[in-house]
Order: C-alpha cells, then sequence, then structure tokens
C-alpha cells in the first residue's frame, strides 16, 4: 500500500505547505498539516516550531499554538514538557490498537453506507477511484500514498457522522505515521480492493461490504508486520559499544 520508511525531511513538508495561500484559519492548517502526513512528507517523530510553521503559513503563533493543541489533543503530534512538539511516533502496540479500533468501525460504516445506497452520490468516490488508479499507472507514489489514506476518509464522509469523520481522521493519521516506520512493502492495499468494497456498497450487499473491509484492514495490518520484534536492543547496543572500546584500547 505504502513504502516503508519516509526519507522526506520535515522541511520538505513545511516547504510544501508554503504553496498555501496567505493567513489561513485552524483549521486550514490543521488540513494541510494532515494533508502533509497523508503523503508522508512529514515523518514520525520530526519536531515542529512554532517558528517555523507560522512562518509557512503567514500568521501568527498563537494561531499555530492552537493548531499544535488540538493536534497534540488528537494525540497526532506530541507536545513534550520541555516545549518541543514532535510528529506522533506510534510504537508497535500502539498500531496494533489503532488497527483494532479500524476493524470495528469500519465495516459498520460499509454496512451504514450499503442500507443507504439508492440515496447516495458516488460521483465523487468514482472519481477517485480513478485517481488512484492513474496515479498508480504513473508510478506516482506521493499521490498513490495519500489517495489510498483518503479513500477511507471519503466513506464515512458519506456517513455524515460528524463524530465518526473526526475520529477517522484521526485513526487515519496515526496508522500513516505507523506505515512509515513499520511497512514493509506495497502489499497493504492490492488493487482493486477499494473497488470491490464500493461495488458491494452500491449493490446494497452490507455483508459482503463488510467482509471485504475487513479483509482489507487485516492487508494493511500485515504489512505493518506489527508482530515482529525489533531487531536491535539497548543491550545489544551497549555490548557492541564495549566491545568497540575493549578493541581500540588494544590497538
Amino acid at each position: 500500500m505504502m513504502p516503508t520508511v519516509a526519507q522526506r525531511s520535515v522541511s520538505d513538508g513545511i516547504s510544501c505547505m508554503r504553496k498555501s495561500q496567505r493567513g489561513q484559519s485552524e483549521q486550514s492548517i490543521q488540513t494541510r498539516l494532515l494533508q502533509a502526513i497523508f503523503e508522508q512528507r512529514m515523518p514520525p517523530g520530526a519536531r515542529l516550531t512554532e517558528e517555523a510553521l507560522a512562518s509557512a503559513f503567514d500568521v501568527s503563533r498563537t494561531t499555530i499554538r492552537q493548531v499544535i493543541a488540538r493536534l497534540s489533543q488528537d494525540g497526532i503530534l506530541v507536545k513534550l514538557p520541555n516545549g518541543a512538539t514532535h510528529v506522533a511516533s506510534p510504537s508497535r502496540h500502539e498500531a496494533q490498537q489503532l488497527m483494532v479500533v479500524r476493524r470495528m468501525i469500519e465495516p459498520e460504516i460499509v454496512k451504514i453506507l450499503a442500507s443507504k445506497a439508492a440515496d447516495i452520490c458516488f460521483d465523487e468516490l468514482s472519481a477517485h477511484l480513478n485517481d488512484e488508479d492513474r496515479a498508480r499507472r504513473d508510478g506516482d507514489r506521493g499521490s498513490l500514498v495519500r489517495l489510498t489514506g483518503e479513500f477511507h476518509l471519503h466513506l464515512v464522509r458519506l456517513t455524515g457522522n460528524q463524530v465518526l469523520i473526526r475520529l477517522m481522521t484521526e485513526l487515519q493519521a496515526l496508522v500513516c505515521l505507523a506505515i512509515l516506520l513499520y511497512a514493509n512493502g506495497d502489499d497493504g492495499c492490492p488493487v482493486q480492493e477499494h473497488r470491490r468494497i464500493v461495488t458491494a456498497i452500491k449493490k446494497q450487499d452490507g455483508a459482503s461490504a463488510a467482509n471485504l473491509m475487513l479483509s482489507h484492514l487485516e492487508h494493511i495490518e500485515r504489512d505493518l508486520k506489527l508482530d515482529e520484534k525489533p531487531v536491535l536492543h539497548i543491550s545489544e547496543a551497549l555490548t557492541w559499544l564495549g566491545q568497540r572500546e575493549a578493541s581500540l584500547a588494544r590497538s
């Protein structure tokens, strides 16, 4: 679904955001920051400063503080005791918890949509799927990363449930960060999975749509490889340092 680790620096993300309009509102700034995460321009653990963000958006530091406070409340940014702000860096255990919640919520979302499919206009969603296909065909990884994540947000917006929309936006951002940290390939979002889910919704087949969504989420979680243990441990690092020092002393 997405690349393993983002190599772009936080400066790339801020540079991208400078293309936005001057003097934006807190909501629009929050949206742009989330977009930077969805496009993997903001790596997990990246440090953000009020000065840099205020300059990027041409707004006051007071406005930026409000945005940081909101995203920190959602767990997307982390405010440290020393005042520094970092992009969240979910642990494997936290990523597992995120996927548990998504497996609880998203099959129900597609069931809801299937139950009222006759009243839904799917034009925007169909256009989105075409954009996914185009990005995949053109090898446009940045756009594909963003689009495959946004697919899930398109679905939840069709419910009209603002609580669900906010929750899914937070979950999707945190899962994007986890993917940057732990994913090892492109298997999380195989071609046509999104289309099959939408087809089932249009047919008003809630059970099939839910099963397809659950299978899709399981693919994403497998790609995250959350059951793997970290290769290196602090004890191993200390052992290596001790051996290195002993070797230097003998030379």
